[in-house]
C-alpha cells in the first residue's frame, strides 16, 4: 500500500480504535527491529496509542513488548505460558478440575480473565465456549483460549496494562493484549521441541513453523501451523482407599494403574493439539484488502477419581478410573478492507469465530442404569458446548489542522457484535439416575441456546497543545439487546519534562456485560443421597430462590507514571494504578435444601441432629429445596420435607419413606453479582543494553509487579433468602473461602530479571522469577488435632531460575538446551500433621480420595522442573 508523506494512511489509522481493532498502522517489518530495540521498549507500537511511530516508552499508558524470539525462550510451546514467564502482571491457571483442567485461564493484574480483551491483529477474538464454574478469581472466565494462536505466526505481543473498555470495548478492564502476527512474503522457520519434567510425566513434543510466500505482486501470505502433544503428569498422594480394598477381599486393585497412587487427578491432563493460520493481503494503490484465521482442533482426556469396586462391581470388580474426553474445535477467519480517500482512513472489517466442546467420560459406568438393567456404557458423550462471536467494524480517521503543535487526530467507528452460547445435552444413559460416574451428564434440563447483539459507537480525539504535553479523550456509547445503554469514558494525558522524564496517566470508566455463559451455564446433577450443581441465574429455580438475570459489572480505573530514560539503552517506567469493579460477576456460595441427618424443626426421629432455625437456617432449606423440586419437574411450594414430587426418594429418606430421617444433601449454586472489589498495583520496568565488546551483548530486563486484591463489600442475598443474624457466614451470598482466594491467590509481589547474552553463534538467556506468598484457607479434616478449624495453607515466597542456551551449528540451524524451573522448586507441601495425614486415614471405604501433596492454585506449578531441547531451522 502506497503513503502520502503530509498524512500517511498508517499514521491516520494509528488512530483508528474501534471496539475490536486498537489500530490500523502497518506492523514493524519483521527483521528490521532489533532485538535490543524490542527488549528496550524501542519497538513501534499500534495498541493503546493514535501516534504512527511511537514506542512504548512513549506510550501515554503503560504498555509492554515481547517479540516472537523472546516469547520463544521458554520450554513451554504455548503462548500463555510464555507470557506468564515474562511478564509477571500475568498469571496463568496452574491446575483446573473437570472441564477447566482442558482450558487453563490467565488474568492480568490478578483480576478476571474476562477482563482483559485478547485481539489478534486488533480484531477482537471470540470466547471460550468452555466456562469455568469453579469458585476464586479464575470463575466465570469465558475468555478466549490463546492456546490455539501458533507461536510461530506471532510477530510480537502488545501488553496495554490499563483500562481501556472506552477505546477497544468492554472485556478491557484491566487490560489488552495483542498478538500482531507475521505479514512476511517469504522465508519462514520450523520449530521442533521436546521435554519432560524432571520427576515424573509432562513428556512434551512440538512441531511448529511459518512460511511466508507472496502469491503475485503486492500480495503476501504466511502460514503458520503446529502440532504439539503433552503427557499426563501425577503430582497427587497415595490412596487409602485402594490400599484398604487391596487388603480386604478385592486383590484386583493392585492392578490399577500406578497402584497405589491409583488416584491419577492431581496432575496434567494429556493434550494432542493441531492448529493452522494464514495472514494475508492485497497492497494495491492507497487500499489493501487483508484476511487472518486459523483452525484448531483439541483432543484432551483427564483423569477424574478412582472409583471403588463396590461401586459397579458387576462392572469393574477391582474398581475403575474414569476419564474425562473433550474433542473440541476452534475456527475464526477475518477479512478487511481498508485504505485512504482523500485525507481520511477507512477500515470495514468482518470476523466470525466458533468454538464447540464436546464432553465425554471414558471407562466408567452409570451404577443405576447398570442396577435397573444389567447393563451400563463404559463410553459416554455427556453433552456440547457451543459458543460464536460476529463482529462488524467500520472505523474512520481523520486529521485536523488547528493550529496547535500538532494536527488534532479524530478518529470514529460503528461497531456490530452478534454472540451465541448454547448446550447440548447428552446421551440419556449419561444423565440417567445418577448419571455417569465422574462427571454427570447434561440432560434436556440443562439444554438451552442464547443470544445477543450489540451495538456500539465511539469517537477519541488525540491533540498535542504544545510539543510535550499530549491528551487524548475516548467516549463509548453501547446498547446491548439484553442489558441495555451504557456510555463509557477514558482520559489520557502525558507530559514530556525533558527528553530524559515524562509523567503520564489516566482515568477511565469500564463496563462488562456477563458472558453468555455466565448467564446461561446450567449443570445438575442427580444421585444416589445428592442432588447439586449450577442454576442458570435466570432460570425458575434460581427466580425462585431470589436470584435473577446478572446485571453488567462497572468500573473506575485510575493510573499514573513516570518514564525515565536517564542514559542511551536505559529506559524505566514506573506506573501506579487502581481499579475498582462493581457488582464483580462470580460464582455463589452453595445453598443447601438439606444436610446429611439435620432433620425438619420440631422432628422426633432418632438420628436427627438438633436443628437451629437462625444459626442453619430451615427457611432457606426449604427455599432450596422447593426450587430444586420445580427445576426437576415437581410442583407446589414446599412447606415441609415431605411434600417433595421429584426429588427422589432416596435422597429424602433413608428407608422407606416413612422414617422421616434425612439421607444426603440438596446443593446449588448460581452466578451472581458478588462483590464490590479494589485491584491496587505498582508495574516497574527497565531495559538497558551492555555492549561488552569482543565478549558480546547483553540485554536486560526487570519486570516487576506489586498487586493488592481487596473485596471492599459482598452484596446481600435476595430478599426470598433469610440472612442468619447468629451466623452470617453460613448464609453469605459469597463465602469466606472465596473471599480469601480472591484476595490472596495472586502474589502480591511479582518480579522477573532477565539477561539475554549473545557472543557469536552462541547465546544464553537467564530469567530468575520471584512470587511472593499466596495462600487459601482449607477446613482441618476429622480427626485432626484442629479438626472443623479453618487453616491457612500457604504456598511461601519462591525464587525460579530459567536458562536456556543455544548454538548456531550452520547457517539456518540453531541448537537449543534448556530448562523452566531450572532447581526443580516445588510449592510449600499442604501440612501433614493437620491435613494430609488425616485424609489419608480416612481411606478405609466409600468415597474417599487421596490427598494433594501441593496447594493446586500454587501460581507457578505443582509439577517441578521442565527440561528440554529445541532444533529451529531458519530460512
Amino acid at each position: 500500500m502506497k503513503y502520502r508523506v503530509s498524512v500517511s494512511a498508517s499514521a491516520l489509522a494509528a488512530a483508528l480504535i474501534m471496539g475490536s481493532a486498537p489500530a490500523l498502522a502497518d506492523e514493524p517489518v519483521e527483521g528490521e527491529a532489533t532485538e535490543a530495540a524490542d527488549t528496550a521498549t524501542g519497538a513501534i507500537i499500534v495498541t493503546g496509542t493514535r501516534t504512527i511511530g511511537m514506542k512504548a516508552a512513549d506510550s501515554p499508558a503503560p504498555i509492554q513488548i515481547m517479540s516472537s524470539e523472546a516469547l520463544g525462550r521458554t520450554g513451554q510451546p504455548d503462548l500463555v505460558q510464555s507470557l506468564a514467564q515474562n511478564l509477571p502482571s500475568i498469571q496463568v491457571q496452574s491446575f483446573g478440575s473437570d472441564l477447566q483442567a482442558h482450558n487453563l485461564q490467565m488474568k492480568l493484574r490478578g483480576m478476571s480473565p474476562n477482563h482483559t480483551l485478547i485481539l489478534v491483529n486488533g480484531k477482537r477474538r471470540h470466547g471460550t465456549a468452555n466456562v469455568s464454574v469453579a469458585g476464586g478469581p479464575f470463575g466465570g472466565s469465558a475468555a478466549p483460549d490463546v492456546s490455539f494462536i501458533v507461536p510461530e505466526s506471532i510477530d510480537h505481543v502488545e501488553v496495554l496494562q490499563d483500562g481501556a473498555a472506552a477505546q477497544y470495548g468492554t472485556d478491557a478492564i484491566a487490560g489488552v493484549i495483542n498478538f500482531i502476527q507475521k505479514k512476511s512474503d517469504h522465508g519462514g522457520t520450523v520449530n521442533v521441541m521436546g521435554g519432560q519434567y524432571m520427576d515424573q510425566g509432562g513428556q512434551t513434543y512440538s512441531i511448529s513453523g511459518d512460511i511466508g510466500l507472496a502469491p503475485f505482486d503486492g500480495a503476501y501470505l504466511n502460514i503458520a501451523a503446529q502440532k504439539k502433544f503433552k503427557d499426563y503428569s501425577f503430582r497427587g498422594d497415595i490412596n487409602p482407599q485402594s490400599i484398604y480394598y487391596a487388603e480386604h477381599g478385592y486383590p484386583g486393585v493392585k492392578d490399577l494403574p500406578g497402584y497405589p497412587y491409583t488416584n491419577r487427578i492431581i496432575g496434567d491432563p494429556r493434550i494432542d493439539q493441531t492448529v493452522v493460520s494464514y495472514n494475508a493481503g492485497y497492497e494495491f494503490g492507497d487500499y489493501e484488502i487483508y484476511s487472518f484465521g486459523s483452525y484448531g482442533h483439541k483432543d484432551a482426556r483427564a483423569y477424574e477419581n478412582t472409583r471403588a469396586p463396590t461401586v459397579i462391581p458387576g462392572m469393574y470388580p477391582s474398581g475403575f478410573a474414569p476419564q474425562e474426553h473433550i474433542d473440541e474445535t476452534d475456527y475464526s477467519v477475518t477479512g478487511g478492507f481498508k485504505g485512504l480517500i482523500g485525507d481520511t482512513t477507512f477500515d470495514f472489517a468482518s470476523t466470525y469465530g466458533k468454538d464447540i466442546v464436546r464432553v465425554y467420560v471414558e471407562n466408567s459406568g452409570n451404577a443405576e442404569l447398570y442396577a435397573d438393567t444389567g447393563f451400563s456404557p463404559t463410553h459416554f458423550h455427556n453433552g456440547d458446548f457451543k459458543a460464536s462471536q460476529w463482529t462488524n467494524t467500520l472505523d474512520l480517521t481523520h486529521q485536523f489542522d488547528v493550529g496547535l503543535a500538532e494536527p488534532l487526530n479524530v478518529a470514529a467507528g460503528l461497531e456490530y457484535r452478534h454472540e451465541t452460547y448454547g448446550i447440548t445435552a447428552g446421551d440419556p444413559a449419561s444423565y440417567y439416575g445418577g448419571g455417569a460416574q465422574s462427571f454427570f451428564g447434561y440432560s434436556p434440563n440443562d439444554a438451552g441456546s442464547y443470544k445477543r447483539n450489540n451495538f456500539s459507537q465511539y469517537l477519541d480525539l488525540s491533540v498535542k497543545p504544545v510539543e510535550a504535553w499530549l491528551v487524548d479523550g475516548a467516549v463509548r456509547h453501547e446498547h446491548y439487546s439484553d442489558f441495555g445503554d451504557t456510555t463509557v469514558f477514558k482520559l489520557t494525558s502525558r507530559y514530556d519534562f525533558t527528553d530524559a522524564v515524562a509523567v503520564r496517566g489516566t482515568a477511565s470508566t469500564g463496563f462488562r456485560a456477563p458472558t453468555l455463559a455466565e448467564g446461561g451455564y446450567s449443570g445438575l446433577n442427580v444421585g444416589p443421597g445428592y442432588i447439586g450443581g449450577v442454576l442458570p441465574p435466570s432460570s425458575a429455580a434460581a427466580q425462585a430462590l431470589g436470584f435473577g438475570a446478572l446485571k453488567p459489572e462497572k468500573s473506575t480505573s485510575f493510573s499514573a507514571g513516570l518514564v525515565f530514560n536517564p542514559a542511551p539503552k536505559l529506559t524505566i517506567t514506573l506506573d501506579a494504578y487502581q481499579t475498582t469493579v462493581r457488582n464483580r460477576i462470580m460464582i455463589s456460595s452453595t445453598f443447601y435444601g438439606f444436610s446429611g441427618n439435620y432433620c425438619p424443626a420440631g422432628s422426633t426421629q432418632s438420628g436427627c441432629l438438633p436443628y437451629d432455625a437462625d444459626s442453619y437456617n430451615i427457611y432457606n432449606q426449604l427455599a432450596v429445596l422447593g426450587a430444586v423440586n420445580a427445576a426437576l419437574g415437581g410442583s407446589g411450594t414446599l412447606t415441609d420435607w415431605t411434600q417433595a414430587t421429584a426429588i427422589p426418594s432416596y435422597v429424602l429418606y433413608l428407608d422407606d419413606g416413612v422414617s422421616r430421617n434425612i439421607d444426603g444433601s440438596v446443593a446449588v449454586q448460581t452466578f451472581v453479582n458478588g462483590v464490590k472489589m479494589r485491584t491496587r498495583g505498582v508495574d516497574l520496568v527497565v531495559n538497558y543494553q551492555t555492549d561488552l565488546g569482543s565478549l558480546g551483548i547483553v540485554d536486560w530486563t526487570l519486570n516487576g509487579n506489586y498487586n493488592a486484591n481487596k473485596v471492599q463489600g459482598i452484596n446481600g442475598l435476595p430478599s426470598a433468602l433469610y440472612s442468619s443474624t447468629i451466623s452470617p457466614e453460613l448464609t453469605a451470598l459469597i463465602d469466606d473461602f472465596s473471599v480469601v482466594e480472591l484476595e490472596h491467590s495472586t502474589p502480591r509481589f511479582r518480579a522477573t530479571a532477565n539477561a539475554f547474552w549473545t557472543l557469536g553463534k552462541f547465546s544464553a538467556n537467564l530469567r530468575e522469577r520471584y512470587y511472593s506468598e499466596v495462600y487459601q484457607i482449607e477446613t482441618a479434616p476429622s480427626g485432626s488435632p484442629v479438626a472443623g478449624q479453618n487453616i491457612k495453607v500457604p504456598v511461601k515466597s519462591s525464587f525460579l531460575t530459567d536458562l536456556e542456551l543455544s548454538y548456531q551449528i550452520a547457517d539456518p540451524i540453531r541448537i537449543s538446551i534448556g530448562a523452566d524451573n531450572l532447581f526443580n522448586k516445588y510449592p510449600t507441601e499442604r501440612s501433614y500433621e493437620l491435613i494430609r495425614k488425616w485424609q489419608l486415614a480416612r481411606g478405609v471405604s466409600g468415597r474417599s480420595y487421596s490427598s494433594s501433596k501441593y496447594p493446586t492454585y500454587s501460581p507457578y506449578g505443582i509439577n517441578g522442573g521442565f527440561y528440554y531441547a529445541k532444533l529451529s531451522l531458519t530460512f
